[in-house]
């Protein structure tokens, strides 16, 4: 999960860019870059850290250009990536591309190989994004037929790229000289979305990034489907797979977006409020309301869920943690010893919401465990009497190939454990998970136009049909081990998975 945007205007978008990427910044808090093209050079900065730290008033006056691309990102491994990795990545043939890209390539490793061995393009770093940045070179190497690029030829490229790459992939590109370029994956897994506005148009991970800015949205970038925006303004689209299927990532509307933004037709502020609904149902069989006190959700995208739960069941709703804006999100923090430690920095309780009461926890999903176990105890050091803990998501019992920070079996404490196992381990006096197809049907009411989701994490069907135990094995190689030892994830049951 990263934050992309990309513009293409009649005015400096140095600006523009930097103010979408804050609107962004929930997707990514560890590198931050933005690339602006002047004429046909590119200006480029970027680095560790969030946006309002890596850019500085110097750093704004050297992105000159009415065209350019931003990226955050967060890290996907044990530790954070170094900061060659940080995007937008940049290569100087055909005509000079620079590209961000939100996902995760399956077939990166063969992907690296291939280049070296058939195309003849060197990789310089671990990113698959910059294996995906090579592979639309060569593609536009292919397929180009002098300086002038038309819109058909960068198609054909898109083609030929969703031909050779695998994954999940939402990519913006600036072609030196010649325009914008935007595609998403044949199951449109990661999301992307385009807008209008004075002079302009806007590419974003979210609708909430045009909005904020001043852009009109569109529509959705369909699956499979590109669009160019050359600079005389104009704006071209067309579908450049085959057999595309719409499966966006439901843990985008469960925790990932931001409750104000609209993706794939599907308002996330209304897919938390009804999976608040469907949880009431489940709470109900398994907590009477009358031993409940007080609904307290933990903040922050829980809040919807907990509030349409408790007006259900009749129950008061309360905030009972203040939470600490200035410390990162501890989901996307690498390492288990430093999100522990973070949870406790990040919230603070409210003792009198409390002190003496049997209190009903929301949160949006459990992955780790690791903050729920710290936040269970924090609500028992404040006094609750009883403490029982509902969950808006199912259990997340198998690995995120898609670009998600949970692809290894070990660190997600629902992996092998029963609900009252995993309710052991975190300390609470009962455990409440969302049902799977209660949630597809919750979010996928919403739009009824839409095939389906992935939703791998919960169910173990992987949707692109080529990942298999041994290809999740491989893809965790190189991650540091979590704080409860190693698990061999060759054996993890894939069960209704499509294998390829």
């Amino acid at each position: 999960m990263c934050g992309i945007v990309g513009v293409v205007s009649q005015a400096p978008v140095n600006q523009l860019i930097y103010d979408a990427l804050l609107l962004l910044q929930h997707r990514g808090q560890d590198a931050a870059g933005i690339v602006t093209e002047q004429g046909r050079k590119f200006f480029m900065h970027k680095a560790k850290g969030m946006v309002r730290d890596v850019f500085r008033t110097r750093n704004m006056r050297a992105l000159p250009g009415d065209s350019g691309l931003g990226q955050v990102r967060y890290p996907t491994a044990g530790n954070a990536y170094s900061e060659e990795e940080a995007q937008p990545f940049y290569v100087n043939a055909p005509f000079g591309i620079t590209l961000v890209h939100n996902g995760n390539l399956t077939n990166a490793q063969a992907l690296k190989q291939e280049l070296f061995q058939t195309d003849h393009r060197h990789i310089n770093t671990d990113s698959d994004s910059e294996v995906l940045l090579n592979v639309l070179a060569h593609e536009l190497e292919r397929v180009s037929r002098g300086i002038a690029l038309k819109p058909e030829d960068v198609f054909e490229a898109v083609r030929g790229v969703h031909q050779r790459v695998r994954g999940s992939y939402a990519v913006i590109a600036l072609i030196a000289g010649h325009g914008m370029l935007a595609f998403r994956d044949p199951f449109g897994i990661r999301p992307l979305c385009v807008g209008q506005g004075a002079g302009g148009v806007m590419v974003a991970s979210e609708s909430v990034a045009l909005e904020g800015t001043g852009f009109e949205l569109l529509r959705d970038v369909q699956p499979g489907e590109a669009l160019f925006a050359p600079h005389d303004g104009s704006l071209h689209f067309q579908s450049c797979a085959e057999n595309t299927s719409h499966n966006p990532c439901i843990f985008e509307y469960v925790y990932l977006a931001r409750p104000d933004s609209v993706l794939d037709g599907i308002s996330v502020y209304q897919a938390r409020l009804n999976l608040g609904k469907t949880l009431a149902k489940r709470v109900v069989s398994t907590v009477p309301p009358n031993e409940i006190d007080v609904v307290i959700p933990i903040p922050e995208s829980s809040r919807p869920s907990a509030m349409e739960l408790a007006k259900l069941l009749g129950l008061p709703y309360r905030e009972g943690f203040v939470k600490n804006r200035y410390v990162g999100r501890t989901f996307i923090m690498p390492g288990q010893g430093v999100r522990k430690k973070s949870v406790r920095q990040k919230l603070n309780v409210i003792v009198s919401e409390f002190k003496g009461r049997n209190v009903l926890l929301v949160d949006d999903s459990i992955v780790r465990g690791t903050t729920s176990r710290e936040i269970v105890q924090m609500a028992r050091d404040a006094g609750a009497r009883r403490v029982y803990l509902a969950s808006a998501a199912p259990p997340v019992r198998f690995p995120n190939v898609y670009g998600i920070d949970m692809p290894t079996p070990s660190e997600l404490v629902a992996h092998g454990r029963t609900v009252d196992e995993v309710r052991a381990s975190i300390g609470c006096d009962a455990l409440i998970y969302q049902d799977v197809e209660a949630m597809k049907q919750a979010i996928g009411s919403i739009n009824p136009a839409l095939h389906g989701f992935d939703a791998s994490c919960f169910d173990g069907v992987y949707v692109t049909g080529d990942i298999t135990p041994e290809q999740i094995a491989q893809l965790n190689q190189g991650r540091d081990q979590t704080e409860e030892g190693e698990e061999d994830s060759s054996r993890l049951a894939l069960p209704n998975a499509q294998q390829g």
